[in-house]
């Protein structure tokens, strides 16, 4: 275990602001959006909208930590950077969804998208387990609630095709 210091609290951080931001940017640029998507047929158990904001905002700050995490690891250094590898290519995959599906509004597609996060989502995990159990628990969450927004996302290009 590694002590902790002023200087991993700023990298804990950086760690934490990096999906934020992300997430923050995704929802700058499809917030013209959000009156098409409230205007949709949902499917059941469909959130209200103020709900998404929340969760992703918990969701981004355990990504960051898990990734902090990870780099705190004691796994060895090409192992770790394969890690966040996949960890930024989830990230990556995680915006584009939300062009694909609010700016263009490409339901099929963003679904087809959606699996690929999932199954990036639960590659990053397996990694993670490796390197840090904590840093992988963190993402269980995320998981789960990609797995219902895929289900969301399908029910949406269902209901509205």
């Amino acid at each position: 275990m590694h002590t902790f210091n002023f200087t991993n609290l700023k990298s804990l951080l950086k760690f934490i602001a990096t999906p934020l931001l992300v997430g923050g940017l995704a929802a700058l640029l499809t917030r013209e959006s959000m009156s098409t998507f409230n205007a949709l047929d949902k499917p059941p158990l469909s959130p209200p909208g103020w709900l998404f904001p929340v969760v992703w905002t918990i969701l981004y700050t355990l990504m960051g930590i898990s990734a902090y995490l990870v780099t705190k690891g004691n796994a060895a250094p090409f192992t770790k950077a394969k890690a966040l590898a996949v960890y930024t290519y989830q990230l990556a995959v995680n915006f584009l969804w939300s062009i694909f599906f609010f700016n263009f509004e490409w339901y099929l597609f963003s679904f087809a998208w959606i699996i690929l996060l999932w199954i990036l989502v639960f590659v990053m995990i397996r990694q993670f387990y490796g390197i840090s159990r904590v840093a992988a628990y963190l993402n269980i969450p995320y998981l789960l609630w990609i797995t219902f927004a895929a289900y969301l996302n399908l029910g949406i290009w269902v209901l509205n095709s």
